[in-house]
């Protein structure tokens, strides 16, 4: 207990302990208020001096970073060389500094003023003298859970501070990460099933020359999931047979579309290992051999070990008999589409098997075969009538049978009309090319028997007139391809009935190649009456540039872009878009007199409008195709400036050409002027002037 002694008056005063009195004075002089930043470097120093921070229970703040320098609110600024924890009285033995370990630096600069607050409490916390017992250490500890950061186990941490040594008299070790970088393998840890998808997209070709990567890759490459659907067609010049061969033995179980046309490389391999091939692929749906060189016993296992076939091309095979058609027949229920033109040995015979098996039969390509006047086959069809595609071009066919085929045997005619009444065939699709048996009366019974006909294949009949299309038209509202190339006796009248038909909206493709007697009577009317015309054959035709202006303005309407004002038309920039145009029209007008390069011009000069979206194609005379060739190119890039001036070059050279062929006076002028503009053009054609200089010319 400490007692004031009431006697002394002159600002010291003598500090009484139970051991008696201390030999000690502390004086007290007026502190200075303090304002500021020294004010608050004064409470700091006042804070820290508390040893009660060592027994705090708290927890470290978000921001304190660990393993790094300890905070000032964590040591001790007290002095060691004071005999308490602060002097007061005696100034020379205050620290020079806020502590004897400092934060950031060792020089870190002491306030100008320090002062004592008479309302502050003196704790004296210790000091060093000989002979006596430590009463508490000088510096307070840093609690222990701030003394190592949250990543223990990826740093080491900092050595303990302790009362027998400063803080930064510890050497600082260096922070060394223990994590170990992994090799991770991406490909060999990713699921097979990933993998193949990977490789899914990869093309037949490319699969084989990854197969050489690795033993893995090889293995991976020829998984049968990638190889449900083998078809050479756009590389069988290239694939070697052993690779072929490896290919479809490999994956066999999952293909399920195998198309070998034009593989006449496998002539030597379906001897050894045909029946090896057979066996492995079972589960085929759709089997092509077309223009394949291949033994009758390889096709027969095919068939005997495929009973789901559902479409086959065996299209110029000369292994294909009546007896493997029997098989199919007998085997392949589920057929729905079969391919045996230019098959030499099949006949009708075999096909009457096919039809009377095969239920689901819907297409049946047979050119050049014979035995298509048979009633018993043709009655058979009319039966099922279950056909939607029927090609039997270059075949023997007459009109009896295309009447049995459409209408049966003796069939009840309408009084009024003079029409079987039958019910209406399946048929989409018919090709009569080059059946020269067949003769308008034939014709004449397609006419309201086969509604949902789309396509109509009758060219090179040279039998057939205006008679047998009058009605044919009017019978058939779906039609949109008809080809009618060289029928000689065909006038503008059937053009101008198929212009007023009730397919002349939707007809979408007409070829009337060398049907020299049809002209712009019949084609302009089919011109402005057809609107959605694709294509146009007319080579060996009497048509002229007015067909060719009407076509352009046709498509002309045709393009929407046209009808949008040009304000509505421009981007955001206040610039009109440049997009592709597309071809709307194709027009073929080979070896037609009547079209001169005056037609060919307006064509040019349509397609170079601005802001079109819909163009015109054109095949010409060869001496004009390059040019328009040219000039398609530029405009389909969108090259509009480059494209009119080669029509503006062309179009001088064919008029100083046509000049220097003129009698007269002048004609050598004319001749030099022509040659000069032919030289122009074929700069401009060629891409314009290389440097402001001609290519010399011999």
């Amino acid at each position: 207990m400490s007692q004031r002694m009431p006697g002394d008056l002159d600002g010291t005063t003598e500090l009484l302990t139970a051991d008696g009195p201390r030999a000690e004075a502390l004086r007290f002089e007026e502190p200075v208020k303090l304002k500021g930043r020294k004010r608050f470097l004064q409470t700091l120093q006042r804070i820290s001096s508390s040893p009660s921070l060592a027994r705090m229970g708290r927890v470290p703040s978000s921001n304190y970073r660990a393993g790094g320098k300890a905070s000032m609110s964590c040591v001790s600024l007290a002095s060691s060389a004071s005999a308490y924890g602060h002097t007061y009285g005696n100034p020379s033995h205050s620290s020079v500094g806020f502590s004897t370990a400092p934060t950031s630096a060792v020089t870190t600069p002491a306030p100008d003023n320090q002062s004592f607050d008479f309302k502050s409490r003196i704790r004296i916390i210790g000091q060093n003298v000989p002979g006596q017992t430590v009463i508490a250490p000088l510096t307070a500890p840093l609690p222990p859970e701030v003394r190592t950061g949250p990543k223990e186990a990826q740093h080491r941490a900092t050595p303990e501070v302790t009362a027998d040594g400063d803080y930064f008299s510890k050497p600082v070790l260096e922070v060394v990460s223990d994590r170990k970088p992994r090799n991770v393998d991406f490909w060999g840890e990713m699921p097979n099933e990933i993998k193949v998808h990977i490789f899914c997209f990869l093309k037949p070709w490319e699969l084989v020359r990854c197969s050489a990567v690795s033993k893995a890759w090889h293995k991976m490459c020829f998984d049968g999931q990638l190889w449900t659907n083998i078809d050479t067609h756009e590389y069988y010049r290239d694939i070697p047979s052993a690779s072929l061969v490896r290919i479809m033995t490999a994956a066999g179980p999952f293909v399920r579309d195998l198309n070998l046309r034009g593989c006449a490389q496998l002539w030597e391999k379906w001897t050894t290992h045909g029946q090896a091939i057979s066996d492995a692929c079972q589960n085929l749906e759709c089997f092509s051999l077309e223009g394949c060189r291949i033994d009758r016993g390889s096709v027969h296992s095919f068939l005997l070990d495929n009973t789901r076939l559902v479409h086959i091309n065996f299209c110029g095979v000369q292994a294909i008999t009546n007896s493997e058609l029997r098989t199919i027949a007998q085997r392949c229920p589920q057929l729905e589409s079969l391919n045996v033109s230019w098959c030499t040995h099949v006949d009708t015979k075999g096909l009457h098997k096919i039809v009377q098996c095969c239920s689901k039969l819907k297409e049946l390509k047979a050119s050049e075969t014979r035995g298509w006047a048979e009633k018993e086959f043709m009655l058979e069809l009319f039966q099922r009538n279950t056909l939607e595609r029927l090609i039997v071009s270059h075949s023997d066919i007459d009109d009896e049978a295309l009447q049995l085929l459409l209408q049966g045997s003796d069939p009840e005619i309408d009084p009024l009309t003079d029409k079987a009444i039958v019910p209406p065939r399946r048929f989409r699709h018919l090709n009569f090319s080059r059946c020269n048996l067949l003769t308008d009366q034939g014709i004449k019974c397609l006419s309201h028997n086969v509604p949902q006909l789309a396509g109509l294949q009758v060219s090179h009949i040279i039998s057939l007139t205006d008679d047998a299309f009058q009605h044919l038209f009017e019978g058939t509202p779906l039609l949109t391809h008809l080809d009618m190339e060289e029928i000689d006796d065909v006038t503008n009248s059937t053009l101008q009935t198929l212009a007023q038909s009730p397919c002349a909206p939707i007809l979408q493709h007409l070829n009337i190649s060398y049907c020299e007697n049809l002209g712009d009577t019949g084609m302009l009317h089919v011109m402005r009456h057809c609107k959605s015309l694709r294509t146009v054959d007319m080579d060996n035709t009497r048509v002229s540039d007015l067909v060719l202006t009407e076509a352009a303005a046709q498509v002309r309407k045709r393009d929407h872009r046209q009808m949008i004002p040009l304000s509505e038309a421009l981007d955001c920039y206040g610039n009109v878009p440049r997009i592709a145009p597309k071809v709307a029209l194709h027009l073929t007008v080979y070896d037609c007199q009547n079209v001169t390069w005056t037609g060919i011009r307006e064509i040019m000069s349509r397609n170079t409008e601005p802001n079109r979206s819909l163009v015109v194609s054109l095949k010409c005379f060869y001496g004009y195709q390059d040019t328009v060739n040219e000039h398609m190119k530029r405009v389909r890039s969108g090259r509009l400036d480059s494209a009119m001036r080669l029509e503006r070059k062309w179009a001088e050279y064919m008029i100083a050409t046509e000049e220097a062929g003129a009698v007269g006076a002048g004609a050598r002028r004319r001749r030099r002027r022509a040659r000069e503009a032919a030289m122009v053009h074929a700069d401009e054609e060629e891409g314009g002037p290389r440097g402001g200089r001609r290519r010399a010319r011999s």
